[in-house]
């Protein structure tokens, strides 16, 4: 008969058991990649997040042993956990900057240009992990802290016999008001975390966006405090159903015939939610004919593989000159064409004066909205030029996030000689002012330039600040469809935010037309020469956003942290 080390087997069961929660973190952050372009399946939002939640909530703690813990450490084991979910939802989500490969056009060999893109995308997913990682080990520390639990080095081993997941703690409560709480702070922090994440350079999966541009009502909610109040509901009651779930492991058997009645908690904010979203969706527009302006979009469809050489500037001059005489014919009252559309120095007069497409602003007499080349010292911006009829240039906008290893190049001393420029610009571009607005003889408009799109507070401001409707002019050529589709659910979601009517101008894909409450009354295909026109119209609202910006963090923060103070004590 054989003998069984006991030791070993309880050690080879915690592994398994480990091995089995870091694939259902992975899994379920691929179930929120989901929700996103192009599978867009939004409705996975409300539940994706569960599995993380109830990991991290019922990972096992050891009781605290000193009233003071000189350290604070996690174990990798427990920490791979919101790196797996995150890898799954931003790596996923992301996959579209594989698109910028190859770039032989650019004059990087086949091979050097797969490890590029492999960089960028291993780089980019990696960072939104890390702020996963982050909000679980915060997380973690906070509700051990209202448990009457610690963090100490090491995790206990033990096997809890509560189920599949490693280390269940039975120390921590699943009553009373502590799940609330444990929302209410792992809800803040989240919020806070994008709200960080937002400030800098790389930055486009909030949680928000996975409900945009399907899910109109909830998205409503970002006119009370921006892209924070669509995440705070997806959090909350993805905790709550959380919570739920660990209430029912924890009741005793005679009991669980009941433990669907806290699922009614979660389905009930649920639904609250969505009636709220949809009394602000279902608002009227009220819009009075003189704040009417008749706007021209035209997508050129240049290819970047000739977008820089002779052969695509006579095609682009070409091409944008003609819908702009046709837009002409048709009395808009402005056009707007897609970024860096004409690759020239539009500040430069002479340059500009030599132009086909000038020419024809003189000529027609119809102010034109122009992706192109400004000057700043002796550097490039990427800028959006109002030409008026008489052909002088009457507003500016320079593009304020510049795209990370496309138009610059972070840490440039360290990473500038081994990845050298992917911009075939010879000279830097660099990014406009935080505080620019932007005027036309209509009024003053809110510009977003391609990336700008995913920062909600470059828009905000714009519209606090006397903005009446809102223009973006993009190039997403080098980009599989995916991504042209979350571009365009970004630009729904900063059109819903302000209350603005929206035109989107793009190079292949999608220009739009977008109203206040996010519907989009025309879409181009994909990679085709268009020339369209629409109604647009001025608008002064202020939504509660516009005012206040972000209130909701600051709030959460502050309830979370009396919640916690209160429990303390």
């Amino acid at each position: 008969m054989a003998i069984f080390n006991r030791p070993k087997l309880e050690k080879l069961a915690v592994h398994k058991s480990k091995i089995l929660a870091w694939a259902i973190a992975l899994f379920s952050g691929i179930l929120m990649a989901l929700t996103t372009a192009p599978v867009n399946a939004w409705l996975l939002a409300w539940v994706a997040l569960v599995p993380l939640w109830v990991l991290v909530v019922s990972y096992e703690r050891p009781i605290i042993t000193q009233k003071k813990p000189k350290f604070i450490v996690l174990p990798a084991s427990f920490l791979l956990l919101p790196l797996l979910w995150g890898i799954g939802y931003h790596g996923l989500a992301l996959s579209w900057i594989m698109g910028i490969h190859p770039m032989t056009w650019l004059g990087v060999p086949w091979w050097p240009s797969l490890a590029i893109a492999l960089f960028c995308w291993a780089f980019i997913t990696l960072w939104g992990a890390a702020l996963v990682a982050v909000w679980a080990w915060l997380f973690a520390i906070a509700i051990s802290k209202i448990s009457g639990t610690g963090i100490l080095p090491g995790i206990s081993q033990k096997i809890s016999g509560t189920g599949i997941l490693p280390g269940i703690s039975q120390k921590i409560s699943g009553t009373g008001i502590l799940p609330v709480i444990r929302v209410l702070i792992g809800t803040a922090l989240w919020c806070a975390l994008e709200s960080i994440w937002s400030t800098g350079s790389l930055w486009w999966t909030s949680l928000s966006y996975t409900q945009s541009p399907h899910n109109l009502p909830i998205l409503h909610l970002g006119q009370l405090s921006g892209p924070s109040a669509v995440t705070a509901a997806i959090v909350a009651v993805n905790g709550l159903i959380g919570e739920a779930f660990i209430e029912g492991r924890r009741k005793k058997e005679e009991e669980r015939r009941k433990k669907w009645i806290a699922y009614i908690l979660p389905a009930s904010l649920c639904v609250v939610l969505h009636i709220v979203g949809w009394s602000l969706y279902n608002r009227p527009l009220n819009q009075e004919a003189a704040t009417a302006l008749k706007i021209g979009i035209i997508q050129g469809n240049i290819p970047n593989e000739i977008k820089f050489d002779s052969g695509g500037w006579g095609r682009a001059l070409e091409g944008y000159t003609t819908g702009y005489k046709q837009l002409a014919d048709r009395k808009v009252d402005a056009v707007l064409i897609p970024e860096t559309a004409l690759p020239f120095i539009w500040t430069n007069e002479y340059q500009r004066s030599t132009l086909s497409f000038y020419q024809a602003i003189l000529e027609r007499g119809v102010v034109a909205w122009v992706g192109g080349f400004g000057q700043q010292d002796n550097s490039i911006t990427n800028s959006l030029l109002a030409i008026d009829r008489t052909g002088e240039i009457v507003g500016r906008y320079d593009k304020l996030k510049l795209v990370p290893l496309g138009e610059y190049i972070p840490f440039y001393e360290i990473l500038g000689g081994i990845i050298n420029r992917l911009s075939p610009l010879d000279a830097h571009l660099v990014p406009g002012n935080s505080k620019q607005l932007f005027d036309t003889p209509f009024g003053r408009a809110i510009v977003g330039i391609c990336y700008d799109s995913a920062f909600a507070e470059i828009f905000r401001y714009q519209a606090a600040n006397g903005g009446e409707f809102m223009i973006t002019a993009s190039n997403n050529a080098h980009y599989k469809p995916p991504m042209l589709d979350q571009h365009h659910a970004l630009d729904v979601m900063r059109a819903i935010e302000t209350d603005r009517w929206a035109a989107i101008a793009t190079n292949t894909g999608y220009s739009a037309f977008v109203n206040p409450r996010g519907e989009t009354i025309w879409k181009s295909g994909i990679n085709t020469y268009e020339v369209r026109d629409a109604t647009i119209y001025r608008r002064q609202t202020r939504t509660l956003y516009v005012r206040w910006g972000d209130w909701l963090t600051p709030v959460l923060l502050v309830l979370a942290g009396l919640m916690r103070f209160l429990v303390k004590n």
